[in-house]
């Protein structure tokens, strides 16, 4: 996992839009909308977002670039978890191994 993809960087950018690539030419928003809570453990840490996407878009699990005005450009796996009247959403899961206490 990239460095800056930390739980407290995505907390401080709860409700915000990314720009994430499907293909050479199509970007589409999302909305980062939830953040779980950090999990700590002695050797490792975790903890999972939530973006929403449109309705008349799904986007099938893997791999994606992510572009945010604060955080940068960074690649992420993501999954569809479930739709609602609001759009679809999907969920990327964070594991990172502590390196001290």
């Amino acid at each position: 996992m990239e460095d800056g993809l930390t739980h407290d960087e995505f907390s401080k950018n709860l409700n915000t839009k990314f720009q994430v690539q499907i293909d050479e030419n199509s970007p589409v928003e999302l909305e980062l909308i939830k953040v779980s809570e950090l999990k700590v453990y002695p050797q490792q840490e975790e903890f999972a977002i939530e973006f929403r996407g449109p309705l008349d878009l799904f986007l099938n699990q893997g791999i994606f670039i992510f572009k945010h005005e604060q955080i940068g450009e960074f690649e992420i796996f993501i999954v569809p978890i479930r739709k609602d009247d609001q759009g679809f959403k999907y969920e990327a899961v964070f594991n990172r191994v502590r390196n001290g206490p």
